[in-house]
């Protein structure tokens, strides 16, 4: 009988053979824990992964087109702008709502399978890599990830938090940003104007290392409303560079450059709305009058208070301030991309201290859409924790195929 080898060896030799094959961690995702079913207005980055129209675009994530648009700063003012063709690689800020399932921050949305479509080509490539493989696989009870049916309907979850529309106590909207070669945490900051600092709480990172696939959650300066709780669009929030379309399409809110408090117009392709003219005066929504006396600038204003049974609220407010403000300034509009050359990066506008307070003068023509954000008021929010989640389909095969070499070498161990 020959002798047997120690226990102790047999562990070694797995143990190495295990690091040998599985040098590189998993890619990681930031979530957010949640006990109660509210929802928020979120931002999830996208890069188109082939020439897409507008509308196929809208229609992967079951949002408005206009809310695509808007949310991106894209001239809405261009005919027939949901056939317009966007092209591969385009970065775009595509704003959904997070809310709470399984005690966890997500959003959801719906694939319908196409001829060769695996669960990786879906999460890698159509969504991607804000979902892995393995996510969909689960979202769906899926239980043989290599026969998947053309024409199925997927549940595709995708990442998001909220943390109370606050960052250091200030408006702010989340968006769930994919980590690309060459990304660097300081990079991503100055690219969103915020700070190192931020993303590194917000994100509970322990380093300043990220690694392509892993995906971070970036806190985007915001206006937010205070319209009363029985509005229908209670907790509008606009990120900072960009428009929203509220009041069943009438009204058209912005955020910055010259400050963070939402300026609301009406939208003026809108139809058939209710008045907005405040009550007691001349004044319609958005306008402004300015008087320069001995004591200051007597200033009044029109401004949109939320949308309450399908009446436009109005609210007429005055003010004595030392001098007389200039004209508003709206945020820079911009053609719809055709090619990347048009845009180097939709990213959100400088903030107010950056921007110098510029931008368009006059709105841009606005046409039907959808409240891009309604959620929670703003409160402080919590970090969140870490979670290796979108990238697990590639590790996982790298696994596997560990698990089947080092069995061999146990076996002739």
């Amino acid at each position: 009988m020959g002798t047997r080898k120690p226990y102790s060896s047999f562990t070694i030799s797995s143990l190495l053979c295990f690091l040998s094959f599985f040098p590189v961690s998993l890619a990681k995702s930031t979530i957010e824990p949640c006990a109660v079913s509210d929802t928020c207005g979120a931002m999830v980055g996208y890069s188109l992964y082939t020439d897409l129209k507008v509308a196929e675009v809208a229609n992967l994530f079951q949002v408005d087109p206009v809310a695509l648009l808007t949310a991106n700063a894209i001239d809405i003012s261009y005919p027939d702008l949901e056939n317009h063709i966007l092209p591969a690689r385009l970065f775009l800020k595509v704003p959904v709502v997070c809310a709470c399932k399984d005690g966890i921050r997500k959003s959801f949305t719906r694939y319908r399978t196409r001829p060769s479509d695996t669960l990786g080509s879906v999460a890698d490539g159509v969504f991607s890599g804000l979902v892995s493989a393995e996510q969909i696989r689960d979202a769906n009870g899926i239980t043989d990830p290599t026969v998947l049916d053309v024409g199925l309907t997927l549940t595709v979850p995708l990442p998001c938090t909220c943390f109370n529309s606050t960052d250091n106590l200030l408006p702010a909207v989340y968006l769930s940003y994919v980590v690309r070669p060459g990304d660097t945490v300081s990079g991503i900051a100055a690219r969103y104007y915020t700070t190192v600092t931020d993303i590194m709480t917000v994100n509970a990172m322990g380093s300043m290392t990220v690694k392509p696939g892993d995906i971070v959650s970036i806190p985007l300066p915001a206006c937010a409303s205070s319209f009363p709780r029985y509005s229908s669009d209670f907790g509008l929030i606009v990120p900072n560079g960009s428009y929203a379309i509220a009041a069943s399409h009438c009204v058209q809110c912005s955020c910055g450059p010259g400050n963070l408090k939402l300026y609301c117009t009406p939208a003026s392709l809108a139809v058939s709305c209710s008045s907005m003219q405040c009550k007691n005066s001349n004044l319609m929504l958005g306008n402004v009058t300015m008087q320069q006396s001995s004591a200051g600038c007597n200033v009044t204003s029109c401004s949109y208070g939320g949308y309450v049974n399908g009446t436009i609220v109005t609210t007429l407010s005055t003010s004595l301030q030392p001098r007389c403000p200039g004209d508003h300034q709206f945020p820079p509009l911009i053609a719809p991309p055709t090619a990347l050359s048009d845009v180097s990066s939709l990213a959100p506008a400088p903030s107010p201290s950056q921007s110098g307070g510029t931008g368009t003068t006059l709105p841009k023509p606005s046409t039907p859409g959808s409240s891009v954000f309604s959620g929670l008021s703003p409160a402080n929010g919590p970090s969140g924790s870490a979670s290796s989640a979108p990238s697990l389909s590639k590790a996982l095969t790298v696994f596997s195929n560990a698990l089947f070499s080092c069995l061999t070498i146990v076996i002739v161990l």
